[in-house]
């Protein structure tokens, strides 16, 4: 912002001026010798521009002329600004009331340029006030040019430099102020901007809070509707409570009464379990009767040596050569599914081939020991026929196969002992029930059971 300070630099400016030789201009300044402060008449003419444009505002010069000359038709600031520059060339009013308004308003620096006795200590405080180093004391640049160009002790050599300061720093007030007018604009367009962005913001929080409003006065309906429902169900229960109390008070003992139903249901749903189970118990004594009666007979058909009570009771494969079975009657089971629940894994081949040979489709459970019961279901839906061998079945399978078969009048035959004599007669007693008339099983034999 000014040239930066150095010895040499202040050496020049403070250095005392030649003497005047004859040819010189008398009109030319000289060095101060005296004490006497220079009136603004005394400034060369360059420096009149910058003292009434930099110390003093266009306002009060404006009011400072008016007040002298009169009130008259609104000038221009740049007329008024060169009026009052020629009126300071010469001593007139205008000069000399300008004179007392800028000592009176630079009254404090004048004084503190006033204890520069010399014009290196006038140069020194000019620096300091340029640079801003004595602004704590009260000074401002415009009173340190105003009192630096005044000082009786102010060279042509400092005057021309602080011209030459101001003169730049009155430019660059010129360059900062349009970039400040530049910035402006654009703070301008940035607030138009906002501005709208704002009325878009507002905008949309009227139709939030709208919204809002309206979801709040629907809660609101809805908490009112809920709590009328509620006193609502308050009454009922009251009236309810009110009418089990009179009908308590109208028979006596009504609670040990619905206490006893209570018992009552509670004992008969007891007594029916017990008796299901009582006939659990039953079948499961009668199918042990029925199995040691069947062992004893085995053992006193091993004791006698009959071939054929062996094979019927005891061998089940067809490569043993003792399951020999008589000639019979071809039976035919044509298009019908045929379940075969029970019997042993490893004849389950043997009950296929007989099944199959009269012509109907082998369907088999192994009666609740590796296949799950509740698979039996589904499996008894899709047969038609269903031979049953007691003897290798669970007690819960023997009794799923006899209600369902009871439930849907599918023709049933029960087995007690599993085997491939056994699974023929049963075939026979199965073909009436497809139709296909009576079949010979010699030696006829009638199975342990039969449901129908």
């Amino acid at each position: 912002m000014c040239l930066p300070r150095s010895t040499p630099r202040l050496t020049a400016l403070t250095a005392p001026h030649p003497p005047a030789t004859a040819g010189a201009d008398p009109a030319a300044p000289q060095a101060a010798t005296g004490s006497r402060r220079r009136r603004l008449w005394d400034l060369p003419g360059a420096a009149h521009c910058p003292v009434v444009g930099v110390c003093l505002p266009i306002q009060a010069l404006r009011r400072l002329v008016d007040r002298l000359n009169g009130p008259r038709p609104q000038a221009d600031d740049y007329a008024l600004h060169c009026s009052v520059v020629a009126d300071c060339r010469q001593r007139s009013a205008v000069a000399e009331a300008l004179q007392r308004e800028l000592d009176r308003r630079y009254a404090l620096p004048l004084r503190h340029a006033a204890q520069a006795k010399t014009t290196e200590a006038l140069a020194a405080w000019w620096d300091a006030a340029l640079h801003g180093h004595d602004q704590a004391a009260g000074q401002s640049l415009a009173g340190a040019f105003w009192a630096t160009l005044t000082h009786p002790r102010c060279t042509p050599a400092l005057e021309d430099c602080v011209l030459g300061h101001m003169h730049m720093l009155q430019h660059q007030a010129g360059m900062a102020t349009r970039i400040d007018m530049d910035r402006l604009e654009a703070l301008i367009d940035e607030n138009a901007v906002l501005g709208r962005a704002l009325g878009a913001a507002q905008a949309r929080h009227q139709q939030l809070a709208a919204e809002h409003q309206q979801r709040q006065a629907a809660h609101q309906a809805e908490a009112m509707q809920l709590r009328a429902r509620l006193m609502a169900q308050d009454l009922q229960l009251a009236q309810l409570r009110e009418a089990q109390a009179a009908l308590e008070a109208a028979v006596p003992g009504l609670a040990a009464r619905s206490k006893l139903v209570a018992e009552n249901a509670a004992q008969a749903d007891r007594i029916q379990q017990l008796e299901r189970q009582c006939l659990q118990a039953r079948h499961e004594a009668e199918r042990a009767q029925r199995l040691v009666a069947t062992l004893a007979s085995q053992l006193q058909a091993e004791r006698s040596g009959s071939a054929a009570a062996e094979a019927e009771t005891d061998q089940d494969s067809p490569a043993a050569g003792s399951d020999a079975d008589p000639p019979t009657t071809p039976v035919r089971l044509d298009n019908q599914a045929v379940l075969c629940v029970g019997g042993r894994a490893s004849a389950v081949p043997l009950y296929r081939l007989i099944i199959e040979r009269s012509g109907a489709r082998f369907i088999h459970h192994d009666g609740g020991e590796r296949d799950s019961s509740a698979r039996l279901d589904a499996t008894l839906a899709a047969a038609d026929l269903v031979i049953c061998q007691t003897g290798c079945v669970s007690h819960n399978a023997y009794w799923r196969v006899k209600d369902h078969c009871k439930r849907t009048g599918k023709r049933c035959v029960f087995v007690e002992t599993p085997s491939s004599a056994g699974l023929k007669r049963a075939l026979v007693q199965l073909a009436p029930a497809c139709g296909t008339g009576p079949a010979v099983d010699a030696p006829p034999a009638t199975p342990a059971a039969t449901d129908g």
